[in-house]
């Protein structure tokens, strides 16, 4: 149970104190700053303030079913039509448009799915091949099909599902829970973001503290190296704004290289997650969680890879083909050791695609065929962390195109990580500029009927 006087900042957070600042006055830097950070645990640093500045967090109410969180975020917005929610009915109506029931829009011609669906476990969850890496663990899986977000800008629903907000810049999801739980291992970060090859679209946004205290900032790591030496060389993490989410940074150093030397791993492990960056990426994240990280992000890569507005047969399978049996490797991992059952998995994008086509031109005129976007139903899974195993919740209509039952917002979503890590989306709050701010803004309902 958190107490108020738990959660206390190891510097002081006087706004009228650049970063810059701060770091002159601390003198010997990070060295330092991860002294503060233990004294102040220890009690031995007096705040010239008791915490007014809306540290102050509320109890929890709920006994908490995940101590931590792995999210995959498949960013670019996967089809569910090829995925995991399969269309039958679209295969009567191939060529034709959208019908008017359905939507008034004029629409391209609706395209069944390139890829056959499955069934698989105790649960008969339809699984497309695409994913059939993850059959064996379909009575683990809760994958929720009645999805629904705000609109189709990739940027602006990066941002909604990271951080709650589509449009200003908020705390994202792993810093509210860093804010309101503490963390596990005072010597790591406790929000940390894996992504290789450079940022995904909405760049940093996505793992920013915002108002909240610098210490709730994720830690971006860019692991698209074997060498040890340079991981975590992203320029981002040099600027001044990088320096609070390291307040723990002296003491930190040897158990970080730890925690990211995956070649420590025993051979028939590494054999399982496979010798690809996507293989040693899911090692890192189950390492870090092992290790008290309390939320990890494993965005697919830079840019927007699920993109696929052309070519979608090719470019969904590559996509797939690269994460597929790494995020099947690391449930299988989780649950060996224990920790599925206290720890969420969730795997999605930011939305799903539409059951129509998009006819696009190159330059040698050939049609290249893919999916538009699409933010009125998609499907995401998870995992673990207290979620009913071998579940399907919500639906979409007979085209994939929009969700119709067992709807769930993204504020919905949020609000149901939080519960699951026994915080009350409503009381998790943050004063700011006058106003409680809070991760679901004024919206969101707790899905019940995925609670296990």
């Amino acid at each position: 149970m958190i107490r108020k006087n738990e959660i206390r900042s190891a510097i002081n957070t006087n706004p009228a104190m650049t970063r810059r600042e701060m770091l002159t006055h601390s003198g010997m830097g990070f060295g330092l700053v991860g002294l503060a950070g233990v004294m102040n645990r220890e009690g031995m640093l007096a705040t010239t303030q008791d915490r007014p500045d809306g540290l102050s967090v509320q109890s929890s109410r709920f006994v908490p079913k995940a101590k931590r969180v792995i999210h995959i975020f498949l960013n670019g917005g996967p089809s569910q039509i090829d995925t995991f929610d399969p269309k039958p009915e679209l295969e009567k109506w191939t060529g034709e448009p959208l019908p008017g029931s359905i939507s008034q829009e004029k629409t391209g011609s609706l395209m069944p799915s390139c890829f056959k669906f499955q069934k698989y476990g105790k649960s008969g969850i339809d699984i497309s091949e695409l994913f059939a890496d993850l059959g064996e663990h379909a009575d683990d899986l809760c994958i929720l099909r009645g999805m629904h977000t705000t609109n189709q800008n990739h940027e602006q629903m990066i941002l909604l599902m990271n951080t709650g907000s589509a449009s200003l810049i908020r705390p994202s999801v792993g810093s509210w829970l860093t804010y309101g739980l503490g963390s596990l291992n005072e010597n790591l970060p406790g929000y940390i973001a894996l992504c290789q090859g450079g940022f995904p679209w909405a760049d940093s946004d996505s793992w920013r503290s915002a108002f909240l205290p610098g210490s709730h900032q994720g830690t971006f790591v860019d692991v698209g190296h074997k060498e040890m030496n340079k991981l975590n060389s992203h320029p981002e993490n040099k600027h001044d704004a990088r320096i609070r989410s390291y307040e723990t940074g002296y003491r930190m150093q040897v158990e970080a290289t730890d925690a990211f030397d995956v070649e420590k791993e025993p051979k028939s492990v590494l054999d399982m997650y496979g010798d690809t960056t996507f293989g040693r990426k899911f090692i890192m994240a189950r390492r870090l969680v092992e290790r008290g990280v309390r939320y990890v992000q494993v965005f697919h890569s830079r840019g927007g890879p699920w993109d696929h507005h052309q070519n979608i047969e090719t470019g969904i399978r590559a996509k797939a083909k690269e994460c597929s049996g790494a995020i099947a490797a690391l449930l299988k991992d989780l649950k060996a050791r224990g920790l599925l059952e206290d720890t969420l998995v969730i795997c999605g994008g930011e939305f799903g695609r539409t059951p129509f086509v998009e006819l696009r031109k190159g330059n040698n005129s050939s049609a290249k065929w893919g999916r538009d976007h699409n933010n009125l139903g998609f499907s995401i899974w998870l995992a673990g962390g207290g979620v009913k195993g071998g579940h399907i919740h919500g639906k979409t209509d007979e085209f994939g195109y929009a969700s119709i039952d067992g709807r769930v917002h993204v504020h919905d979503l949020h609000a149901t990580i939080l519960h699951l890590l026994g915080l009350d989306h409503e009381r998790l709050t943050y004063r700011y500029s006058g106003r409680d701010f809070r991760l679901t803004n004024v919206q969101g309902n707790v899905v019940k009927e995925i609670l296990a």
